[in-house]
């Protein structure tokens, strides 16, 4: 019996083509440095990149490569490929050169499009690989002769099952693996999670502390507010504190895209109480579990509703998720309707309330599995579920409450630990601004749980500092889950995608 035809769906059209197709075109679609764009501006410009790869011979289903800083081009390189059934590989425009070969080795892209600050690590890379992409450098000369091109260029029949994009998970160790989505997938959570969970509606501007390139932002600051005709605010530089203070003071979003790192960098800013942060409904927090401490100081300090939520690359987005008018903090909220999340055993017995569990999660937003890697695949992806390596617990009234990953679990004297809870009761301290535990093998082969801090500005570290928190941890924890040692660090060391990076940390290459 042969499966019924699939109708044809580009995202393309979801996010870009239907606002020209509505009347929207002349709608602020971006806010960048260089002022406004408009839908239509946008749709245009998506039509010269779409001509361009098309006169190079890419073809639907070829992969391209897009390592740019978040602005027009951006955006427009990116619709340009999905227009012609292309699939969109993002990565970091900012990477060394051997992992940018790694990418070029490992997607074969057939083009690439690389930024005029980055490009020589693309060149070199380029120069390495056999295959190599046809590489363009979007200067501001490329942009004058793009502007001559023909802009009509009509959009691919798509179907939902087919690739848009790759995406990469965060993992610490080893070479990240990509994540092939779906049209069908952007388009699903979009809708659950974007539309009916966030709210997100045509006055909203949304700004983000990740970059494109991180799914993450893909979404939230990008396809999300283009679903529905809002506007998505975006600046290259590198985010700190000051510099987003500036952007929503510049831009007035309504809606802020962040994480935990950069919600630390916000609470302890010593001008946070004066910086005006009062066009924001709501502001969202991924990537790594919000510590509760921080959700609280970031509640006195703001009052903006700060959403916190779970999601992964395997499932493209958010999936469960706080509410704007339900936030309980120390949670990740509830799962987004839509969607089957369950903690289970190793067996895949789901486990009950308050029981921490492995995470397994269904949905219209499966991914087709991990690019040339069949045996990852059918180990991830079994009869229609995800099967992370996140561990969660929910408790009577469905919150989740996130424990770390499983390969984070640490066994210590017969009993687990989550790093989380230790790190949450350490982050209580005064004197901590961050902190990560991980397990570090003693000289009798066992492993015990050392944290690495990273301290309030003027406050003196040392042994007196580490015993008081070996102290502080032990009044308020089990006796066994103190850290064993304490290491103070300028800055915690982080994964491609902004994530502590506890692989380095356990290996001593802080």
């Amino acid at each position: 019996m042969t499966e019924p035809a699939q109708a044809p769906l580009n995202i393309f059209d979801e996010f870009l083509g239907d606002r020209i197709h509505d009347g929207d075109g002349e709608r602020q679609a971006l806010l960048t440095e260089r002022g406004a764009s408009t839908y239509q501006d946008v749709f245009d410009a998506s039509g010269r990149y779409a001509r361009l790869m098309l006169d190079a011979g890419v073809q639907p289903g070829d992969r391209v490569l897009i390592a740019l800083p978040d602005g027009e081009a951006y955006v427009a390189a990116l619709f340009g490929t999905l227009r012609i059934g292309a699939v969109v590989v993002m990565v970091n425009p900012h990477l060394p050169v051997e992992q940018v070969e790694y990418f070029f080795r490992y997607t074969e892209p057939r083009a690439a499009f690389v930024g005029v600050d980055s490009h020589t690590a693309f060149r070199k890379a380029a120069s390495a690989v056999s295959q190599a992409p046809e590489l363009t450098v979007v200067s501001p000369e490329f942009e004058e002769r793009l502007d001559a091109l023909d802009a009509d260029v009509p959009v691919h029949g798509s179907k939902p099952g087919d690739a848009a994009v790759f995406l990469f998970s965060g993992g610490t160790t080893g070479h990240p693996k990509g994540v092939v989505q779906t049209h069908g997938s952007f388009k699903n959570t979009t809708l659950l999670y974007g539309q009916r969970t966030l709210g997100i509606g045509p006055e909203d501007i949304t700004l983000s502390v990740p970059k494109l390139y991180f799914g993450y932002a893909t979404g939230t600051n990008l396809f999300f507010p283009f679903s529905v005709g809002a506007t998505a605010a975006l600046f290259p530089e590198r985010c700190t504190a000051d510099a987003l203070f500036d952007a929503i003071e510049r831009y007035r979003p309504t809606v802020l895209v962040n994480v935990p790192t950069m919600v630390n960098n916000l609470v302890n800013h010593p001008g946070a109480s004066s910086r005006d942060v009062s066009s924001l409904r709501i502001a969202t927090s991924a990537g790594e579990a919000l510590p509760v401490e921080l959700h609280r100081r970031w509640d006195k300090l703001f009052g903006v509703p700060l959403l916190d939520g779970l999601g992964t690359a395997e499932m493209w987005h958010i999936f469960i998720s706080n509410r704007p008018s339900d936030v309980k903090p120390g949670t990740l909220g509830r799962v987004v309707d839509g969607f089957e999340v369950l903690a289970c055993t190793a067996d895949g017995v789901p486990v009950g309330a308050g029981e921490v569990g492995t995470m397994r999660v269904r949905g219209d937003s499966l991914a087709l599995g991990y690019w040339r890697d069949e045996e990852k695949t059918a180990s991830a992806f079994q009869d229609g579920w995800f099967i992370s390596g996140d561990m969660i617990s929910f408790d009577n009234d469905g919150y989740v409450t996130y424990a770390g990953r499983s390969d984070d679990m640490l066994k210590v004297s017969g009993k687990w630990l989550s790093p989380k809870e230790l790190e949450n009761c350490l982050l209580e301290h005064e004197a901590v601004r961050e902190a990560a535990v991980v397990g570090i093998p003693t000289s009798d082969g066992l492993v015990k749980p050392s944290a690495f801090i990273v301290a309030e500005d003027r406050v003196e570290t040392g042994d007196s500092l580490a015993r008081e928190l070996q102290e502080w941890s032990k009044q308020r924890l089990e006796p066994y889950k103190y850290p064993r040692s304490v290491h103070f660090l300028g800055d915690l060391p982080r994964t491609h995608l902004g994530k502590v990076d506890r692989g380095r940390l356990a290996r001593g290459e802080d």
